[in-house]
């Protein structure tokens, strides 16, 4: 198979790599050249120009949102630009979007014959080189099963196929949204117990070892100890998400109050970060900063408690 990548940032570069380490070679191609020229390093070829993957038999997406995918799949230059040129047989998009954007996308690529997988994943950047990705996949059924493979290589925790069309992007939505809710919930109790005199790596070291423990709250326990905010994902893209599954619950009539509620401590956040001076760079800082918010709405003042936290994701 020749294998394709478009976007190598936080998520998609580790991604990458664990298709290079497998010893499958990869075509690489992102918006800012300088992020895929250390992939050269280890093995993968960086194409100058998106029609250079427009022959792969399967290209991977892995961008931010589903305006960069049009611009990526069909813009000037784009894989699918060109009624002359040939199009990929298959893309996997590993990116979190909207059902009605996924569902325009696979109309459009369709039309031009190119079989469109839906394959959101679960983890971030050192969930990936841990060997701790999970994925959930819809489109169709032979064309998963030709990439399974190199699905399993990037998530070798799981790969789930839900079915045709869309219903990986609702299944991905699902998740995202309970995950603000987990870390919501997991910043209060973890404040409350603070207030009371209970240290926060105690308190979570307790947690973690409970029934309630996972592989999430265990890899956010260091950000929440420490303070180091350094960025998995931003609280954009995490209210992107919210409204999306908000957006999704509407239209099916599913009362969802919770994650409404969750919705205006996540906005909270960007009126906070907008008071400091460093606002502008302290809201590109990773979600789990969300904890200083709401110390601030407890009357608390945080410090970094320096304590080694492990993570579950040491290699």
């Amino acid at each position: 198979m020749k294998v394709a990548w478009i976007g190598v940032g936080r998520m998609g570069h580790p991604m990458v790599v664990r298709l290079l380490n497998a010893g499958r070679p990869v075509m690489v191609w992102n918006r800012t050249a300088q992020k895929a020229a250390p992939l050269a390093e280890q093995g993968a070829t960086i194409a100058k120009k998106r029609d250079e993957l427009a022959d792969a038999d399967v290209t991977f997406t892995m961008l931010a949102a589903g305006k960069d995918l049009e611009e990526v799949y069909f813009g000037e230059g784009g894989l699918i630009a060109g009624a002359s040129r040939p199009s990929p047989k298959i893309i996997v998009d590993c990116s979190t979007i909207g059902e009605e954007e996924s569902r325009r996308f696979r109309q459009r690529l369709g039309e031009r014959g190119v079989r469109y997988l839906a394959a959101p994943v679960s983890g971030n950047p050192k969930c990936v080189a841990a060997g701790k990705l999970s994925c959930v996949v819809s489109g169709p059924k032979e064309a998963f099963d030709e990439v399974k493979p190199l699905l399993e290589t990037i998530a070798p925790r799981g790969v789930a196929y839900v079915g045709e069309g869309e219903l990986a992007r609702a299944c991905k939505i699902a998740h995202n949204v309970f995950l603000a809710a987990v870390i919501e919930n997991l910043i209060e109790v973890t404040l409350l117990a603070e207030k009371v005199g209970v240290p926060r790596h105690a308190f979570l070291q307790f947690m973690n070892n409970s029934v309630l423990g996972s592989i999430f709250t265990q890899y956010k326990s260091p950000a929440l100890v420490n303070l180091d905010f350094t960025t998995t994902f931003t609280p954009a893209l995490l209210r992107k998400d919210i409204d999306l599954g908000l957006e999704m619950a509407r239209k099916l009539g599913v009362s969802m109050p919770v994650t409404a509620a969750i919705r205006e401590v996540v906005q909270a956040h960007f009126g906070v970060a907008g008071r400091r001076p460093d606002g502008a760079a302290y809201i590109e800082k990773d979600f789990a900063a969300l904890i200083e918010t709401l110390a601030l709405m407890a009357g608390m003042t945080l410090e970094a408690e320096n304590v080694k936290v492990p993570s579950g994701l040491e290699i």
